[in-house]
């Protein structure tokens, strides 16, 4: 007879499930370039997290903006509720989206006024995927008619609409998600969480690489498209003629309607930079403007660096051109155009959407302790957000931290426009000391009517 206290089923099943969890883990490193203790914790995390929806919780969704971006994004939010209706003011582009999201028959309605959305009861998330400069309004008539929203970055047009938006969000307590995606990726959260608990040493630079923007021109006048309201596109912008590269993808270019790859590209990989430095904002930010607008062509700038500095002596350089040697910036040593390197006194960290590598391996490859700092955790950005439209918690990049996110996008902007060194009261949100007044008078823009605030009140 076997001796019950030598003998138990449990170790064996454990050492196997044991065995099965560490192959899972070595595979998924494998797979992903990401250390195996990194990947363990995932996983143990990961048994923790909420489940998708069953049917009877799935909430009713309307998307607003229903270019290529829109559809992308309410595609990953249908996995979690209900594309019940869907809205543009091109015709062509809603059509097109209505078409995507039937299901057994059942179209989404389709509308070209997105407040006749928001007076619906059954929606009750808004997938926010318009052009920039209409970031805001749309955003702020889903909070005052109690809408959670998915918002495309970066989260305003301007600094001035970033803290009217915190305002109108807190005060209506609704759930807002930026879609600065990159902070629910693993890669970049490993990075941010390694450079915050001193693995490269004391942070001492960044360097962020991002494409260069376009320089085209001059562009001319044609008539608009059938389908298109012209007049509600431009929206708060100043009126012009109807100009193809204008409107739809090409909208980032001008400074109409957004920032240029500073304020695009920039919002991902700023962010990240920012979520590792840990702090509100730079003390000061200058430019060097690499190539001017083509006349009658884009107006955004297309090449260009901008050094931000921070109250701890840290420097934040922004790249989009070969000449690595501006502000003392030095080369990725990969050539890569496009991610972020820490550079700290006991060696580098380098990430992007690909791969993360270090000056030493062992800067990734030895667990952090048990008591290092951990930063938010999500590994599916949309799911996050259908989680917290649950839970009521704050979301990974809830509205104030995609507020001070795009505010480090807009800070390059402006210094670039302006073409000088400005210095930046985080705390106060707004330019002091040098030329702070001409500074100033970019920190917000005014709105032509009647896109105007009252538009959404």
């Amino acid at each position: 007879m076997t001796n019950p206290a030598r003998y138990s089923p449990a170790p064996k099943s454990f050492d196997i499930s044991r065995r099965l969890f560490l192959k899972r883990c070595s595979q998924i490193a494998a797979m992903t370039g990401l250390p195996l203790w990194f990947i363990e914790r995932q996983q143990l995390a990961a048994a923790d997290m909420p489940s998708l929806p069953t049917p009877n919780d799935r909430p009713g969704i309307a998307l607003v903006g229903c270019g290529g971006m829109g559809r992308g994004d309410a595609t990953n939010a249908s996995k979690f509720g209900e594309i019940l209706a869907v809205c543009d003011v091109d015709g062509n582009h809603a059509a097109a989206a209505a078409k995507k999201f039937t299901v057994e028959g059942k179209v989404p309605d389709i509308y070209s006024d997105f407040r006749k959305v928001m007076e619906r009861p059954d929606i009750h998330v808004i997938v926010n995927a318009t052009p920039d400069h209409w970031h805001t309004l749309v955003n702020m008539a889903a909070a005052r008619a109690k809408k959670d929203v998915y918002g495309e970055k970066p989260l305003t047009l301007t600094i001035d609409e970033g803290r009217r938006l915190v305002k109108v969000v807190r005060d209506s307590g609704i759930v807002l998600q930026t879609g600065t995606q990159q902070r629910s990726s693993a890669r970049f959260r490993l990075a941010c969480e390694l450079v915050r608990n001193g693995r490269i040493g004391t942070l001492k630079e960044a360097h962020v690489w991002l494409p260069a923007g376009l320089r085209d021109g001059p562009f001319k006048t044609v008539p608009v498209p059938a389908g298109l309201n012209w007049d509600f596109w431009q929206g708060q912008a100043p009126a012009n003629d109807y100009v193809k590269e204008r409107c739809h993808t090409t909208f980032r270019y001008w400074y109409e309607y957004s920032g240029g790859t500073m304020t695009d590209w920039g919002a991902h990989h700023n962010d990240i930079a920012y979520w590792a430095i840990g702090l509100l904002a730079p003390t000061t930010v200058e430019s060097k403007v690499l190539a001017q607008p083509i006349p009658g062509g884009y107006t955004t700038f297309a090449e260009y660096t901008v050094k931000y500095t921070y109250s701890n002596g840290v420097v934040l350089n922004i790249n989009t051109t070969k000449d690595d040697s501006i502000f003392g910036s030095v080369v990725n040593p990969k050539g890569q155009r496009n991610g972020i390197r820490f550079e700290g006194t006991d060696g580098w960290i380098w990430v992007n959407r690909d791969e993360i590598t270090a000056s030493d391996p062992h800067l990734l490859t030895k667990p952090l302790p048990e008591d290092a700092v951990r930063l938010y955790k999500s590994n599916n950005h949309m799911g996050n957000f259908f989680d917290c439209t649950r839970s009521r918690k704050l979301p990974i990049c809830d509205v104030e931290t995609g507020h001070r996110s795009a505010t480090m996008c807009h800070l390059g902007a402006i210094s670039m426009r302006t073409g000088l060194k400005l210095k930046w009261d985080a705390e106060k949100e707004k330019f002091v000391g040098w030329h702070s007044m001409i500074a100033n008078s970019y920190v917000k823009r005014e709105m032509r009517k009647p896109y105007d605030y009252s538009f959404v009140s």
